[in-house]
């Protein structure tokens, strides 16, 4: 459950480093790099968590099934 929170923390962190360095007068491109590469990392590590298979539905013997026996 920490893990998860800390992607969101990577994530916030990212995005609040890309809004003050385009926020500045003068751009600053370090700040900026590093805001996207938290934002990525975050968004990362919280995705390489998703599964994209569906579980697979308990198998449920219908009716039909036992008249045909």
């Amino acid at each position: 459950m920490k893990k998860k929170w800390l992607n969101y923390v990577f994530i916030l962190l990212g995005g609040f480093a890309i809004f003050i360095a385009d926020a500045k007068d003068r751009k600053d491109d370090y700040i900026l790099i590093i805001g996207i590469m938290l934002l990525m990392f975050g968004l990362y590590r919280l995705t390489r968590g998703i599964s994209n298979t569906k579980p697979e539905a308990p198998f449920v013997k219908s009716e039909t099934d036992e008249e045909a026996i």
